[in-house]
């Protein structure tokens, strides 16, 4: 009796192991996406605007900006960056882009239409050019020049 117990509480601590470790592997696969679920590599755009929000956040930073449209109207454009840590080493801090600044995006639109965007290139206020994507599925960065 003693031994059927153990091999049972064996099995359950094996089945939560397990478990545990498949729910890890889902939450990663959700939270890095490829570019080319959400982006259209056959859509590049140049956007110039005024910062609203700048979020250095994981998985991905966001940078949001104020564009007006030909006909006058303002449109908020949301862009995701690289996480915070590979924009640091690229040179870029949360002080380098503030609300107010403006600011110049090159990179893609989001597939849904919407005004969404993937940023390979953001030329700030002061002139700097920096790298703001690097995922491994993206175009080129010949595709959205500087």
């Amino acid at each position: 009796m003693k031994l059927e117990l153990k091999y049972k509480s064996w099995q359950l601590a094996s089945a939560l192991f397990l478990a545990s470790v498949m729910a890890s592997l889902s939450f990663h696969a959700y939270a890095h996406h490829a570019f080319a679920a959400e982006f259209d590599a056959d859509q590049p755009i140049e956007i110039k605007g005024t910062v609203t929000k700048f979020k250095l956040v994981n998985p991905h930073s966001w940078l949001y900006v104020d564009v007006q449209d030909k006909d006058g109207t303002t449109t908020n454009w949301g862009f995701e960056f690289s996480a915070p840590n590979a924009l640091a080493n690229r040179g870029l801090s949360k002080a380098d882009i503030k609300p107010g600044d403006s600011i110049s995006i090159k990179g893609y639109r989001s597939k849904n239409g919407g005004p969404f965007g993937y940023s390979v290139f953001a030329t700030l206020a002061d002139g700097r050019t920096i790298q703001t994507g690097g995922a491994q599925d993206a175009p080129s960065s010949n595709t959205a020049t500087r």
